[in-house]
């Protein structure tokens, strides 16, 4: 997994992070879902990155 793959996944995962938590402090359900849709996109970005690198060796 290239690094900045790497740092694409985890700041995915941390903006979403960010968003929930604002969307859980503003009562806005919208904002809680797309939260949760960039940390999903950001563990799928990162366990494909995994995958690539299992069939390079």
């Amino acid at each position: 997994m290239g690094t900045d793959d790497k740092f694409e996944a985890k700041a995915d995962q941390l903006k979403g992070k960010v968003k929930e938590g604002v969307g859980d402090a503003t009562d806005d359900p919208g904002l809680q879902a797309e939260g949760q849709t960039d940390q999903s996109k950001g563990h799928l970005k990162e366990a494909a990155e995994k995958v690539k690198d299992v069939f390079k060796k």
